[in-house]
C-alpha cells in the first residue's frame, strides 16, 4: 500500500472520537485564528482597494474562492500538526511564493498604470514582511517536494479561478 492509500485510509477509519481532546481544541484554535486572520485581511486598505479595482474592471471574485480558503485552511492545519517550526516554514513557503506572483503581476503590468502597480506593491511588501516574521519566529524551510507541489497546487488555483 503507497503512502498515499495508508494515509487515505487512516483518514477514512478514523472518527471524531478517535480523536484527542488536545487535537480537538488546537483545531478549534486554528479555526478561530484563521476566521481572525482572513478578517483582518479583508479589512486592509489595500484589500478593500483590490476588491474595488476587480469590480471597476469588470471582474468578479471566483465562484471557487470557498473552495481555495477551504483547502488552504486544510493544508496549513496539517502543517500546523506537524509542530510550531513546519507550520511557520509553511506560513514563509506560501508569502514567498505569493510575492513571486506578485512580481509576475507587476512585470506584466503597462508601466503607466501606476495605481495598479502601487497597490500590488503594497501587496508584495505585506506578504514578504509576513514570511520574514515567520522565519524569525523559527520556521523551518519546507523540502523542496512540499515547495513544488504548493506551486503546482497554485497554479492550478490560479488558473482556474481565471476561468470559473
Amino acid at each position: 500500500m503507497s503512502a498515499t492509500q495508508t494515509l487515505a485510509k487512516f483518514v477514512a477509519e478514523t472518527g471524531y472520537e478517535d480523536l484527542p481532546p488536545t487535537l480537538i481544541v488546537e483545531c478549534k484554535i486554528a479555526t478561530l485564528d484563521a476566521f481572525a486572520a482572513a478578517f483582518v485581511g479583508s479589512s486592509r486598505p489595500w484589500a478593500q482597494r483590490v476588491v474595488e479595482m476587480v469590480h471597476e474592471l469588470g471582474g468578479k471574485p471566483s465562484a471557487l474562492n470557498f473552495l481555495w480558503y477551504a483547502g488552504s485552511y486544510a493544508i496549513g492545519a496539517l502543517a500546523g500538526l506537524t509542530g510550531d517550526r513546519n507550520s511557520l516554514g509553511f506560513i514563509a513557503e506560501t508569502e514567498r511564493q505569493v510575492v513571486e506572483h506578485l512580481a509576475g503581476h507587476l512585470e506584466r503590468l503597462p508601466a503607466d498604470d501606476a495605481r495598479s502597480r502601487a497597490l500590488l506593491e503594497r501587496m508584495q511588501d505585506d506578504e514578504a514582511r509576513h514570511g520574514q516574521d515567520a522565519e524569525r519566529a523559527g520556521g523551518a524551510p519546507l523540502p523542496a517536494p512540499i515547495q513544488e507541489l504548493m506551486r503546482a497546487t497554485a497554479r492550478v488555483m490560479t488558473g482556474t479561478a481565471y476561468w470559473i
